[in-house]
């Protein structure tokens, strides 16, 4: 009789006790672990991400395999199965239990910086970046927590950046994480870029609803690129920045961040603001190495797609190269 073995495994625990309405307003965010110091780094990073004192949190790490065990009894070869199928089935089972020893221990981290979390942990057998994208898909998180790097450098040369390749196609939020050069006692600096899009604006909300530490500071940066002409930019999009009368083209993106400046000033944030012309990438990078800033928020998407294809993606070019943490923000589905 052949024996098979469930591809993942779960964390047991009884279910949550909070009310039905309680949970379902209730953050959810699913964390990738790996053992890694760029994972270890993103769980640190959990601590100046304004995350609220209760929210449920998914620790998933991936064992990848050569050849996954079955996750359901019906025979995927004739019997007997031959031993190297066998052979290969044992040596996935043992990678998929190191890998929940991994996230059993990630899901303990979690729970020392945030006690009244509901933290679940599990482990699959497939591509870690597959993995998170299709568990993000089924689950639907607010955000996706991964580091910055894996295990293997040259995994990533050759496959490509597990956190670049969830960035590019999770439907959520995607927050990549890395150490924080300052003590945790300083005040929590956030760096959000905008230029007036819907997705810049989510931005600037996903900051409004977070719960940040007295002192902490956000600074708007608007990137002027000479490049991008308003001819490739549709006049919808920024319509409702527009005044008749505006005497110069850029009246309107002054106009458009002091508006998104006041949300933040309303909770109580220090603000300040940059806007500056050049490359918006470049401009926020280096804004955020000057100013040493903890994180640096963005939209997934800018003003005009043209300029995505022309130029490549700002978001995922800031969440590669910057020294700091990187939130892409994507924008709630409405119900």
């Amino acid at each position: 009789m052949q024996q098979s073995f469930p591809a993942e495994l779960h964390e047991l625990r009884p279910a949550s006790t909070r009310p039905v309405g309680e949970r379902e307003r209730v953050m959810k965010i699913l964390i990738a672990y790996d053992g890694s110091s760029g994972a270890d780094a993103a769980l640190d990073d959990l601590r100046q991400a304004g995350l609220p004192r209760v929210a449920e949190a998914l620790v998933l790490s991936v064992a990848e395999v050569f050849l996954p065990p079955l996750a359901h009894a019906e025979p995927a070869f004739p019997t007997p199965v031959p031993v190297a199928v066998q052979q290969a089935w044992t040596r996935a089972r043992r990678a998929v239990e190191g890998a929940y020893a991994l996230a059993i221990q990630a899901r303990a981290q979690v729970l020392r910086s945030f006690p009244a979390w509901d933290v679940r942990a599990e482990a699959h057998a497939d591509s870690p970046a597959w993995a998170l994208i299709k568990k993000a898909d089924i689950w639907q998180p607010d955000v996706v927590v991964v580091g910055s790097h894996g295990r293997s450098g040259l995994g990533r040369f050759l496959l490509g950046s597990v956190s670049q390749k969830v960035l590019s196609e999770s439907r959520c939020s995607v927050r990549v994480g890395r150490r924080r050069r300052q003590a945790d006692a300083a005040p929590v600096r956030l760096l959000i870029g905008v230029d007036g899009s819907a997705d810049a604006e989510a931005a600037v909300h996903a900051v409004t609803a977070r719960e940040w530490p007295a002192g902490t500071a956000a600074r708007l940066v608007a990137g002027l690129d000479v490049r991008m002409s308003t001819a490739l930019i549709p006049p919808r999009l920024v319509e409702r920045w527009l005044t008749a009368g505006d005497d110069h083209e850029q009246t309107w993106v002054h106009r458009m961040v002091k508006a998104m400046a006041a949300p933040l000033q309303t909770r109580g944030l220090t603000v300040s603001s940059v806007i500056q012309d050049g490359d918006p990438k470049q401009i926020l990078l280096d804004e955020a190495e000057h100013w040493e800033a903890d994180c640096i928020f963005v939209g997934a998407r800018g003003l005009s797609r043209v300029e995505r294809f022309l130029l490549g993606s700002v978001s995922s070019a800031i969440a590669a190269r910057a020294h700091c943490s990187v939130e892409v923000v994507r924008p709630q589905p409405t119900p």
